[in-house]
């Protein structure tokens, strides 16, 4: 390389605005500073790079060529150093999330609502699928962070927080308020038509897992893909619903389902931020999960 970087700038300055002056006054440098500079280039380069005239300074046609290589690759770092303090300012850039229907409804939504109000124009792109699923894309590095539910195999890659309890329940409608104000064994759901999740969600894992200590193996006659459609499903009597009460708290409060008195009510588990050790999440994704968190 004929020049520094210094060098390429001032050459840049003087060419764009046609004399050593201006540029000068634009850099806010001195004049000689200029001259000097482009003195350097020209006896590096061993061509004249500007014709001086009274009016000032005018490329000559080894000097347009370079110009033209300079103006391009000039231009595209200021529009670099443009787009990088946009992000350090969080006006713009993008945040790569993965939830779930139940992290995205009883968690995050809230938080994305105050950061979009705070940060318009940083683009937020959710992906939605089961705790699996999300930390498949996380450890994939697809996504800045994940919002999944226990339970959780152990692997030491992540960074897990648990930010909010979730409690598992089994819930019916009016078919069955005969069985309302009783309690029941784990080993009493086996005579109930059950309504499950489908098998790749940690919610059936989770209860699933919780009932087999106790050797009770449920063998659910519908599963389904939401846990809306099972709330749905048990409105209309199809069955006894295995859900996040989240999801059932509006159809309980208005006495179209009543939740299943159990001896022993499932424990409850957690919700959790999940991000990788090695990798850093975008500036963006970083203010965000600190808001989620409580911390600035």
């Amino acid at each position: 390389m004929q020049g520094s970087m210094e060098a390429y700038k001032i050459f840049y300055y003087v060419a764009m605005y046609g004399g050593i002056t201006s540029a000068a006054e634009k850099l806010c440098i001195s004049q000689p500073a200029v001259s000097q500079a482009v003195k350097q280039m020209e006896k590096n380069f061993g061509v004249p790079l500007f014709i001086r005239t009274p009016k000032g300074t005018k490329l000559t046609t080894e000097g347009e060529v370079l110009y033209q290589y300079v103006k391009e690759g000039y231009e595209t770092i200021l529009l670099g150093e443009a787009k990088l303090r946009e992000l350090m300012n969080l006006e713009g850039g993008e945040i790569h999330i993965g939830a779930s229907d139940m992290t995205l409804r009883y968690y995050l939504l809230p938080y994305l609502e105050k950061f979009h109000e705070q940060y318009p124009k940083i683009k937020v792109s959710v992906t939605n699928g089961p705790t699996p699923e999300t930390l498949a894309y996380l450890k994939e590095g697809r996504i800045d962070f994940g919002i999944v539910t226990e339970p959780l195999q152990k692997m030491e890659e992540f960074r897990v927080r648990k930010v909010r309890e979730i409690e598992d329940v089994f819930v019916a409608g009016n078919k069955f308020k005969h069985l309302k104000n009783k309690t029941f064994t784990y080993q009493d759901l086996l005579q109930f038509p059950i309504i499950c999740l489908e098998q790749n969600t940690s919610t059936r894992a989770y209860v699933d897992q919780w009932l087999m200590r106790s050797e009770v193996k449920l063998c659910p006659e519908i599963e389904l893909a939401t846990s809306d459609m099972i709330i749905q499903f048990a409105q209309r009597n199809f069955g006894i619903g295995s859900v996040v009460k989240d999801f059932a708290v509006e159809a309980l409060a208005k006495g179209e389902l009543f939740e299943l008195k159990l001896e022993q009510p499932i424990p409850a588990r957690s919700m959790c931020l999940v991000s990788q050790k090695k990798t850093s999440a975008s500036l963006a994704g970083k203010n965000l999960f600190n808001m989620m968190i409580g911390e600035k």
